[in-house]
């Protein structure tokens, strides 16, 4: 047998279970830093299961790729021995991209590592063509970026409604854009030099939930988003649902009992066109509350004491509750997380909503962890959630 074959066949094969497992024991431990630190290295190897050596081999990696770094102060276990230094995220370096396309305006910012925005703004749709709007946004994360030149962008993510093929980077399907098959991470990706990732913005608010907000440490989450878009997603055991074609979350033509609203479908009362943003704007108009489209006008109205803007607010939270009930019957997931203005700014909108969806469950239905930061918070967890679930690929020396 010639000797370079028998290299081989003595040479050991990686297998795809130790890079599952390599790519496993890299998050956790990041992961326990973000939600723990500054945390003691022993501290990780308590919580994560995974050996002293392990967790000391990570944070090496991590501190050298710029994700950690030692805290100043150091901890002494029982004042005696020697000292626990523990680590911390370090979220000075680094920051990431966030895009999410709504139907009036488009939203950039940069986050930090802990998803916290750092910067952003509202780029309104003059035109609605994907090639215009995609290359405003790279535009407009370019200035951004360039107002924060000691940072590294690490990558951006794009969010959107509708149908959002992950797999692919695409926007399938958004009917209120008029959008099919737009080919986003690619488009932007060409303009931008960056990876990009591309998901439904629901789904990457469950993953900013579980990240960054109160939904942190829940077994499963359920996150509903109510704007012009209405849809979905579903996670448990850290892992959220897409199904075929990333297609899992589509509510938007669930019936609404008593519902008037005629659908594009050829139904009348759809729940996305029963809650939609520009069907609470129409109603305001025909009852006098405001005049324009604007559904913080409406909010405003009713702040200032309108009535028939506050009974408008709280019929549409009302009807959202009750979707929210269908799906936790569905579902039965520990957290229920509801995008939606009136519940962000009223205690009435959000009283409505939880006695709907079923006061035995009110304590689990909670509004967004980012009232004032939600479309910003979207398009960053995108490509956070990949951070996170493969830091070792997602480094900076992988891109």
């Amino acid at each position: 047998m010639p000797r370079t074959t028998a290299v081989l066949l003595d040479s050991p094969i990686p297998r795809a279970a130790d890079s599952d497992r390599r790519r496993t024991s890299a998050s956790v431990v990041l992961r326990s830093v973000l939600e723990h630190g500054p945390v003691a290295r022993s501290t990780i190897a308590r919580l994560t299961g995974l050996s002293p050596a392990s967790v000391t081999d990570y944070c090496a990696r991590f501190a050298e790729l710029g994700f950690i770094r030692e805290a100043a102060a150091p901890r002494r276990s029982n004042g005696v021995g020697r000292p626990h230094v523990p680590v911390d995220l370090d979220d000075s370096r680094f920051l990431v991209g966030g895009v999410h396309i709504a139907v009036p305006y488009t939203t950039v910012a940069l986050l930090d590592l802990r998803g916290r925005v750092v910067a952003r703004r509202e780029l309104k749709h003059e035109r609605t063509d994907p090639g215009w709007v995609l290359a405003h946004a790279a535009d407009g994360l370019a200035a951004l970026l360039a107002g924060a030149p000691d940072s590294r962008p690490l990558g951006i993510g794009v969010a959107a409604g509708g149908w959002v093929d992950r797999d692919f980077g695409t926007i399938v399907e958004h009917g209120l854009l008029g959008w099919r098959d737009v080919a986003v991470r690619e488009v932007l990706g060409a303009r931008t030099g960056l990876p990009v990732h591309v998901d439904g913005h629901a789904r990457a608010l469950v993953n900013g939930e579980r990240l960054f907000g109160r939904a942190r440490g829940s077994g499963s989450v359920l996150h509903l988003f109510v704007g012009n878009v209405v849809d979905a997603a579903f996670a448990t055991n850290d892992a959220v649902h897409y199904g075929p074609r990333s297609q899992a979350g589509t509510i938007a033509h669930l019936p609404v009992p008593g519902g008037v609203e005629p659908c594009d479908c050829g139904r009348t009362g759809c729940l996305q066109v029963e809650l939609s943003e520009r069907t609470v704007c129409r109603r305001a108009r025909e009852a006098g509350v405001v005049d324009g489209a604007n559904p913080m006008h409406v909010v405003a109205a009713a702040a200032a004491g309108d009535p028939a803007a506050a009974r408008l607010l709280v019929e549409r939270a009302r009807t959202t509750g009750r979707a929210a009930g269908l799906l936790l019957d569905v579902l039965n997931p520990e957290t229920v997380v509801v995008t939606e203005i009136g519940i962000i700014h009223r205690a009435d909108c959000l009283d409505a909503l939880r006695e709907a969806a079923g006061t035995d469950r009110a304590a689990h239905v909670l509004p967004t962890s980012f009232p004032d930061s939600v479309l910003a918070v979207a398009g960053g967890s995108v490509v956070l959630d990949v951070l996170y679930r493969d830091p070792l690929n997602a480094a900076p020396e992988a891109i």
